[in-house]
């Protein structure tokens, strides 16, 4: 049986607040590996391949559970409260 991220109400449309990479880092003048995008509040952090794990960190500091790959030709998500790859990337849901 498919797990089902239980979180997706979370997603909302979001921009990148830092578009030219990772928020912490480019404060703090270090480097990352990749990029992800929060879906609640478009903080972009560093994956947990970069040594400041930026990402993971903005979720346990805010709560806010999902993420989606910010590299260029990756749609992907992440919900770190269920540990779910979720493919493609959720979208924030259509209101009527």
């Amino acid at each position: 049986m498919t797990m089902q991220c239980a979180h997706l109400d979370h997603v909302r449309s979001v921009s990148p607040a830092t578009p030219e990479g990772c928020e912490e880092c480019l404060a703090g003048g270090t480097t990352w590996v990749h990029l992800r995008m929060c879906l609640e509040c478009g903080h972009v952090g560093c994956c947990d391949d970069s040594r400041m794990k930026h990402a993971t960190k903005h979720f346990h500091v805010s709560s806010h559970p999902v993420m989606r790959s910010f590299q260029p030709g990756e749609d992907w998500g992440w919900c770190f409260v269920d540990e779910l790859f979720i493919e493609p990337a959720p979208r924030p849901a259509a209101h009527s």
